[in-house]
């Protein structure tokens, strides 16, 4: 179970297998009628102000036993003095239907969060101590609706990550910081980084990059007012990566669409605005690279037993108004979503890519 995590990764693998034949029929109507919960929101009170220094906060910290987030594939391990503190905020690893926030005590919700953790904030192993917060996520179809309730869990959420990041600096001492998430949680970091990161200069000047990944981010709208400019080169530090895969025949239009309609941080309107699109083959913005530059990818075994690397396994181009090309369709597993979606393989796709992109810019940050 422990390595099964590229075949459990939360909400949208739950989407592929209940909702692809729904979405060949009448599309996400079907999905929301599934996902959506009926409940009313239930306003809960935010945590405990010190709740964050108990370790039972946290799926991954330094000091815990079994710590989900230093798995690493054959032939790689983690860091035995890692010089940099890493941030890492989940995915939404919660399904239930019949609540908007999940339990912190969730089991089945912890279970599948740690997975995630095996297969992504692994990457950072290497170069950073992990921490990564258990929050009261929003349910994976809080994303499929707009009604308010939605948005109330989504704000349950942030406040929970903020408090933990609080907790996080008072832990991780004068260290160099990594900031890094996926999905739901690079949503979060985005709110992060506008709240708390861009208006404290000497926090902002510890800040080695933050990983991004898995949510448009608006070069127009957003970047200025999360205080990092996006990675332009692939030493460059205090900086911001995004990305989001795709293949040809590629659509992203669920995407497109749902971010035109939105205002970016600075109140401005989202529409037709330009993605950040970071090349993680290459560390650069809007790069390309061939397949031989993929230094790694993480591939499960036929049986899902075990995952390994497989080196040159796709290369990748941004494209358009900022997504991540593959060169071909590649098989990781039946949870590729419609449109030709790699989103569930964001960081699987560059799993070694991502572990030298975050020592390379450790590297080179003063």
């Amino acid at each position: 179970m422990a390595r099964k995590f590229l075949y459990v990764v939360a909400a949208l693998i739950v989407l592929t297998i209940a909702g692809a034949l729904a979405y060949s029929v009448a599309g996400v109507r079907i999905i929301r009628w599934w996902a959506v919960p009926s409940a009313k929101f239930q306003l809960l009170p935010d945590v405990a102000p010190k709740a964050y220094a108990d370790a039972r906060m946290w799926i991954a910290r330094p000091d815990m036993a079994g710590n989900p987030a230093l798995w690493a594939p054959a032939g790689y391990a983690p860091g035995k003095s890692p010089r940099a503190a890493v941030f890492f905020i989940h995915p939404t690893s919660f399904l239930g239907t019949s609540r908007w926030n999940a339990a912190l005590d969730d089991v089945e919700t912890n279970a599948r969060t740690a997975l995630f953790l095996r297969g992504q904030a692994s990457a950072f192993n290497a170069v950073g101590a992990i921490w990564a917060p258990r929050y009261r996520q929003a349910t994976f179809g809080a994303f499929l609706t707009n009604v308010a309730a939605a948005n109330q869990a989504l704000d349950l959420a942030y406040r929970d990550v903020a408090a933990a990041f609080d907790a996080f600096l008072m832990q991780a001492g004068d260290r160099p910081i990594i900031l890094a998430g996926h999905s739901q949680g690079s949503l979060h970091l985005t709110r992060l980084l506008r709240e708390r990161i861009a208006p404290d200069r000497a926090l902002k000047a510890r800040i080695v990059a933050a990983y991004a990944v898995g949510w448009p981010v608006s070069r127009a709208t957003d970047l200025a007012s999360m205080g990092l400019p996006e990675c332009r080169t692939s030493a460059q530090t205090s900086c911001l990566l995004s990305w989001q895969s795709f293949a040809t025949p590629a659509d992203p239009s669920l995407i497109l669409d749902a971010f035109d309609t939105t205002t970016g941080f600075d109140g401005r309107p989202r529409k037709r605005t330009p993605m950040v699109c970071t090349n993680p083959l290459t560390g650069t913005a809007d790069g390309t690279a061939p397949a031989t530059a993929n230094l790694g990818t993480l591939v499960p075994s036929a049986d899902l037993s075990t995952a390994g690397i497989t080196a040159a396994g796709v290369g990748a181009t941004c494209a358009g108004r900022g997504i991540l090309m593959l060169d071909r369709e590649v098989e990781l597993g039946p949870y590729l979503l419609p449109g030709n979606n790699y989103h569930v393989y964001d960081y699987s796709l560059f799993w070694a890519n991502v572990r030298a992109d975050a020592a390379r810019r450790l590297a080179a940050f003063r």
